[in-house]
């Protein structure tokens, strides 16, 4: 979904270099040296204004996050959290979601968060959904052995599609969510995106599967 321009973000953007990554293919096979530690990387394609990936950052200290979004209102509104929180352990990146092996090394990535991405329902359109096969491999490359891809969506018929692009990939569901907010257990660690919390809110079903590559 399309945010309108907000004013002033570029200048913003240019403004706090400490968490806005201007040049990331420099950093390829290198972030452990940008974040100054060895920690995990996980990165979320698609963050929207920050909520899922500050939140997370807020309770796990000890990995390093980054936030990718090719719109740059957007990711404003993620700074805006970023700096307000002084989240040392988060990375924002202007960049197109597809383009990633660009920007990171083979393996360097632990894990992947796909939030509420865009269902593109048209059948001409399914190469642009983040769960084809083709995004599927640049995760594969990207990701450490075994690595995962969690993916959360409202939108059934996305998760459906998810569900088997990802099977008939060789990827295996370790865990499968038909309803998100009626596990109690995972809900207490469940970090919301603005979106989950206005759709849920509005007693929208969530969808969420834990899915692993293999060798």
């Amino acid at each position: 979904m399309r945010v309108r321009n907000r004013k002033g973000a570029p200048e913003m953007m240019a403004a706090n270099r400490q968490y806005v990554v201007e040049n990331p293919e420099a950093f390829k096979g290198r972030w452990s040296e940008k974040f100054g530690n060895n920690h995990p990387i996980h990165i979320e394609v698609g963050s929207g204004k920050g909520d899922f990936i500050t939140g997370m950052a807020q309770r796990h200290p000890d990995i390093n996050y980054i936030a990718i979004d090719m719109q740059l209102t957007v990711l404003s509104y993620a700074l805006d959290k970023v700096l307000a929180l002084s989240l040392p352990n988060v990375q924002l990146l202007h960049v197109d979601g597809s383009s990633l092996t660009h920007y990171f090394a083979d393996g360097e990535v632990d894990l992947v968060y796909l939030n509420f991405s865009d269902p593109w329902p048209k059948v001409r359109h399914e190469k642009r959904r983040l769960t084809y096969k083709d995004f599927l491999k640049t995760y594969e490359t990207i990701l450490v052995a075994k690595g995962q891809v969690h993916f959360k969506t409202d939108n059934r018929g996305l998760f459906e599609y998810s569900l088997a692009a990802m099977s008939q990939y060789g990827m295996v569901l370790q865990q499968v969510w038909l309803d998100l907010h009626q596990d109690e257990a995972f809900a207490e660690k469940n970090v919301m995106t603005e979106y989950e919390a206005k759709f849920s809110s509005k007693g929208q079903v969530i969808y969420r599967v834990e899915a692993q590559f293999q060798l």
